[in-house]
C-alpha cells in the first residue's frame, strides 16, 4: 500500500526550487495583497461605516414622545432631547442617558404599534 502523503512529499521535493530565470515580477507578487485589501474593505469596513451612518441619522431623528430602547436594554419614552443627552421616562423613573446609548426607536411619537 502506498502512503499518498509521503508520495506527494517526495514529488514536491523532486521538483526542486524554481530556476532563477523564472522569478515572478514584483507587480504580480502584490496582486494577492491588493486583492486581500479590497476584499477586507468590502466585507469589513464598508458595512461598519454604513451602520455608523444609519445610527447617526437615527440619533438625529429622535424627538419627544418616541419610544426607544437603549444599548443597556432600558425601554422608555423620550421626555426631552438635548445636544448630547436624552431624558427617558421608564415606568416610574426618569433617566438621563447619552444619545449614543439609544439602540433603536421602536415607536415614533404619534404612531401606534399594531402588534
Amino acid at each position: 500500500m502506498i502512503d499518498m502523503t509521503l508520495f506527494g512529499a517526495k514529488t514536491m521535493l523532486a521538483m526542486g526550487s524554481p530556476q532563477s530565470g523564472q522569478q515572478v515580477p514584483v507587480a504580480m507578487q502584490l496582486v494577492p495583497l491588493l486583492l486581500f485589501g479590497v476584499i477586507a474593505y468590502v466585507l469589513l469596513f464598508r458595512p461598519q461605516q454604513k451602520r455608523q451612518k444609519e445610527h447617526a441619522e437615527l440619533l438625529k431623528s429622535v424627538k419627544k414622545g418616541d419610544k426607544v430602547v437603549t444599548t443597556g436594554g432600558v425601554i422608555g419614552v423620550v421626555v426631552s432631547v438635548q445636544d448630547k443627552a436624552v431624558t427617558l421616562r421608564s415606568a416610574d423613573t426618569k433617566l438621563e442617558v447619552t444619545k449614543s446609548a439609544i439602540a433603536e426607536i421602536t415607536e415614533r411619537s404619534g404612531e401606534s404599534s399594531e402588534s
